[in-house]
């Protein structure tokens, strides 16, 4: 149950963000829905690897490598959804930025802890 809320809260503001931001654009809600799972998916199975390749760079950043990561896995979660579409790289990695900073904020006010 507690995975459906975040789902269902990472689509609503994947649509929010759509919204506001130029570069980016969602066809419906449910693309919405779609790219939350996705998202998801993405980085539990593909972010891990890509860090572990990438471990000597994120460490030579101080960790900033990480927001290319984030980007990367943004802009991939665009080519296997259709009706979701993100520009450019740096628009992807200011709508990653975005994205996590909002999750942080909703799951703290409404008490869903990530884990």
């Amino acid at each position: 149950m507690n995975q459906l809320i975040r789902i269902i809260i990472t689509a609503l503001l994947v649509m929010l963000i759509a919204h506001f931001m130029p570069g980016v654009s969602v066809a419906s809600f449910t693309t919405s829905l779609i790219v939350a799972l996705v998202l998801g998916l993405l980085n539990v199975f593909v972010k891990p690897l890509l860090i572990l390749f990438t471990l000597p760079v994120t460490l030579f950043t101080f960790g900033l490598f990480l927001l290319v990561i984030n980007a990367i896995i943004i802009l991939l979660c665009t080519k296997i959804v259709g009706g979701f579409h993100v520009s450019s790289f740096w628009t992807a990695v200011l709508f990653s930025i975005i994205l996590a900073v909002s999750q942080s904020i909703v799951y703290r006010v409404t008490g869903n802890q990530q884990t």
